[in-house]
């Protein structure tokens, strides 16, 4: 059965149109807004909490020489390498995303931070979790600006049905509408070392209760579909309780439609822990049967995640420049103190 996306938002409020307008956007292919400026996450800490937004393009070097000569302020000093380079840091430092922070939008009274990535790039993330980073973000509500088309809006449809198939494999036989997506939200926080220094413990609360509705929107569809292996409750609460078959059958199906490099992940924890040398197949059959096989994922997703936040936050330093780094951290640690 087809299933479709539906729009969070109806139509794109015309602050971010002017942000768009900023930047060389015939590049664009997709982009979207996310995190506390654009969806409440809590309780408010500070009036105008910075917005972050994704620019998904075709062509990193036409973007970045372009956007070097409208925005030279956006760049560290690396821009004086030139932007072959610039996109080079960008595609071959994990997580491929270039990010510029801390820029002011003085006609708007804010603040943005905007990454870049490659649309190939994006893809490779949403089916395979190679860094469960940006795919990671898009598990979670976002403000589409502009339509994804193509293979792209295959990607973002089933990096999300891949999220399901994880949280059912850590969740118990039954568990309430919240729960699933807290479970989902915090597969891309789990082993960020960000969580530990410079992030609210209760992040995953915040998103969760304070957009439920939004979650509901994105997966409610992908939940019918799904409806041989889970049954959820039509009403309106979110704590009503959901169910799910944890026979090995079905937790089989489960590991069968994870994306690849998870999968991989937990062949070679298996292996690792005892398990005889036999193929990925073989192997996921055998911890179809194993009851501890959630737990066996998480710390695999936690392994991949660990990975790509420690690379994308070192290749941070050297884009946004030491300075900005440091400002964009204390405001990360102030907004954590503000919110205790």
């Amino acid at each position: 059965m087809a299933t479709t996306i539906k729009a969070l938002v109806p139509t794109v409020p015309p602050l971010f149109k002017r942000i768009i307008s900023l930047f060389p956007h015939e590049y664009f292919r997709y982009c979207f807004a996310y995190g506390s400026g654009v969806f409440k996450q809590g309780d408010a800490c500070g009036s105008n909490p910075m917005i972050d937004m994704i620019f998904v393009v075709d062509d990193p070097i036409g973007f970045h020489g372009q956007n070097v000569l409208w925005n030279p302020s956006h760049y560290s000093s690396v821009k004086y390498f030139g932007h072959n380079f610039i996109s080079k840091i960008q595609e071959l430092w994990p997580a491929k995303v270039y990010f510029n922070t801390l820029i002011p939008i003085r006609e708007e009274g804010i603040l943005l931070k905007y990454g870049v990535v490659k649309s190939v790039d994006l893809i490779d993330d949403l089916y395979d979790w190679d860094y469960i980073y940006l795919s990671g973000r898009l598990h979670k509500p976002v403000l589409e600006v502009g339509v994804a088309t193509g293979e792209l809006k295959s990607s973002l449809l089933q990096n999300l049905y891949n999220a399901l198939h994880a949280a059912l494999l850590i969740l118990p036989g039954c568990f309430t509408e919240l729960q699933l997506y807290k479970t989902i939200t915090a597969l891309s926080y789990m082993g960020d070392f960000r969580m530990v220094i410079g992030e609210n413990k209760n992040k995953v609360n915040n998103i969760v209760e304070n957009q439920a509705i939004h979650f509901r929107h994105l997966y409610r569809p992908l939940l019918t579909n799904l409806g041989d292996y889970v049954a959820v409750p039509d009403g309106e609460a979110f704590d009503q309780l959901c169910a799910q078959d944890m026979s090995s059958e079905s937790r089989m199906y489960h590991l069968f439609q994870l994306p690849k490099t998870p999968q991989q992940a937990l062949v070679k924890y298996w292996r690792s822990h005892g398990g005889k040398r036999k193929d990925t197949e073989d192997v996921l059959r055998d911890l179809s049967k194993n009851p501890d096989v959630g737990d066996m994922l998480l710390i695999c997703l936690r392994r991949i995640v660990f990975k790509s936040s420690c690379l994308q936050s070192i290749k941070g330093i050297i884009t946004a420049g030491l300075s900005k780094s440091v400002a964009y951290s204390n405001s990360k640690i102030n907004k954590m103190l503000k919110s205790k």
